[in-house]
């Protein structure tokens, strides 16, 4: 026996699953143990999600930061990118290096800081 709310979950997600065929964990276009770049087809496109843990030296910024590859269709990165900085966090007044490499990032995949507001 169902639940009525699992019903309402099942009619928003049979739409969603025809037009999205197909996920798949990409390690042939970036192969990093701390980086997981994610595509799926919407009809005839492929767009990414691209989730990044970077430890506190900041080895996967600098993985993407030097590596050639040339991703335009990157919906979003998220992930723990362990750096402070005064643009998210107003009570850090100090100056780091690492969040200035994560802007570039951004902006090499044309992405934009997107601030969460309690």
């Amino acid at each position: 026996m169902r639940r009525k709310e699992d019903k309402k979950i099942e009619n928003i997600w049979s739409p969603l699953s025809l037009t999205l065929t197909h996920f798949s964990l990409r390690k042939d276009i970036i192969n990093y143990r701390d980086i997981n770049l994610i595509s799926f087809f919407n009809c005839e496109y492929t767009y990414f999600v691209l989730n990044i843990y970077s430890d506190d030296q900041q080895l996967a910024l600098t993985y993407l930061k030097d590596m050639e590859v040339n991703l335009n269709n990157i919906l979003i990165m998220t992930g723990d990118f362990d750096i402070r900085d005064k643009n998210w966090d107003p009570s850090f007044l100090h100056y780091l290096v690492h969040a200035d490499t994560l802007r570039e990032i951004a902006d090499l995949f044309n992405l934009k800081l997107f601030m969460l507001i309690n």
